[in-house]
């Protein structure tokens, strides 16, 4: 009896040593353990990716210190000193739009502004864009500047020069005579896409240079009534008094934009910030360094786009701008364009609205021809205009209330 156990024992281990070999050979995970000591087999219950030992729970945190290392040298603080009365603000009483000098509406910051027959300072911020000493800033910053001091990152001090300014933009060009300057390089607006991570580097409310970093929200912003030629980069890098001119620039330290206004109702960040776009601000930086301003075409006549209710009164499709005036003896007048003329597109591009138009006739040379096509009385035709030199903007006498008089004419 007990030689037949032990038969039985023989083969039952034979048999299970002979399915552990398979095993071991075929599906070797099938005796992956948990621990020692005989712990049971266990298998996931759904597929994870977990990672491995002693790498941390994730990547590692993204940063952009090499991108604003190789940036901020080259974004200056810009004082300017004005003696006499403080003008005053035309957007003082705006409450979209605040310029980076505060809210003069705020009781805090009337009672730190100088009296009105001391010296007013302004602050800014600027950037280096040749070794030559070139400074790309705001407009709006040296505006009616007696003085103008600049500060480098690095300590320098010196005083700077206003090569020229162009308010339609609200962009001027500085120049400064140090050596061994920092410069910035300049990026292309043209790869730039809403959502890229941006930078914006200045000297906000005067605490020292600074970095935020946020998102481009938006491309081409315009119809905000904060320059004649708008065409902004809209971004929620947080940017506040003092910034105005400093850089926005990509997340490999590239010059995108330069800072210039915020919405704000208390005169700081909410998110919403606008910069002239580099392309922008390379145009006219190489348009005053060579004539000491910028040269625009111009065919005088009063835009207006074409509302619904504008092409409901007409019966006219709602496209192109609706010519509301013409200057007798202008460009226009002379090619005979109309009052009531509907511009449909000039030189091929087409018109779709005001600002598109002002943008479009202003990179047009002045002196050359221009096939324009327009709707009259519902019929199509084109005419040839010879581009005028667009007159220099009068300057926006500020009325009681605090608003500018100004009239947009293309």
């Amino acid at each position: 009896m007990l030689r037949r156990f032990w038969l039985l024992f023989a083969q039952a281990v034979t048999v299970l040593l002979a399915l552990l070999f398979i095993v071991v050979t075929l599906k070797p995970q099938w005796l992956q353990r948990q621990g020692q000591f005989g712990k049971q087999l266990a298998s996931p219950i759904v597929a994870l990716r977990e990672v491995a030992p002693g790498s941390g729970s994730g990547p590692a945190t993204a940063s952009y210190a090499e991108a604003a290392q190789k940036a901020m040298p080259a974004v200056v603080n810009v004082f300017s000193g004005k003696g006499g009365a403080t003008p005053p603000n035309p957007h003082a009483k705006d409450p979209l739009f605040r310029y980076f000098f505060g809210n003069p509406k705020n009781p805090q910051q009337q009672q730190q502004q100088p009296p009105r027959d001391e010296a007013a300072t302004n602050l800014g911020s600027g950037v280096i864009v040749s070794s030559e000493g070139y400074i790309l800033t705001n407009e709006h910053v040296v505006d009616g500047a007696d003085e103008i001091e600049v500060a480098l990152p690095d300590g320098r001090r010196t005083n700077a020069k206003v090569i020229g300014v162009d308010p339609e933009t609200d962009l001027a060009v500085l120049k400064i005579a140090m050596t061994n300057l920092p410069t910035i390089t300049l990026g292309r607006i043209d790869q730039a896409h809403v959502g890229d991570v941006v930078l914006a580097i200045g000297n906000p409310f005067g605490v020292g240079q600074t970095v935020t970093m946020g998102i481009i929200s938006a491309l081409g912003r315009n119809h905000l009534g904060i320059n004649t030629f708008e065409n902004f980069i809209q971004t929620d890098a947080p940017i506040n008094p003092g910034n105005s001119g400093g850089a926005l620039v990509d997340v490999n330290g590239n010059l995108l934009g330069i800072n210039t206004a915020i919405y704000s109702r208390s005169g700081g960040s909410l998110g919403i910030g606008f910069a002239i776009p580099v392309s922008t601000a390379r145009s006219v930086l190489e348009s005053i360094i060579t004539t000491g301003s910028v040269t625009r075409g111009w065919i005088g006549v009063e835009p207006q786009d074409v509302t619904p209710a504008i092409a409901e009164s007409f019966g006219l499709e709602q496209r192109g701008t609706i010519v509301a005036g013409v200057l007798q003896g202008g460009p226009a007048d002379k090619a005979g364009i109309k009052p009531g003329d509907v511009l449909l597109d000039v030189n091929g591009q087409e018109i779709t609205d005001t600002t598109r138009l002002l943008n479009v006739i202003a990179q047009i040379k002045p002196g050359t021809q221009a096939k324009v096509k327009l709707m009259r009385k519902k019929k199509e035709m084109d005419v040839v205009v010879t581009i005028g030199r667009r007159p220099p903007p009068p300057k926006q006498a500020a009325n009681e209330d605090g608003n500018s008089d100004s009239q947009q004419e293309e």
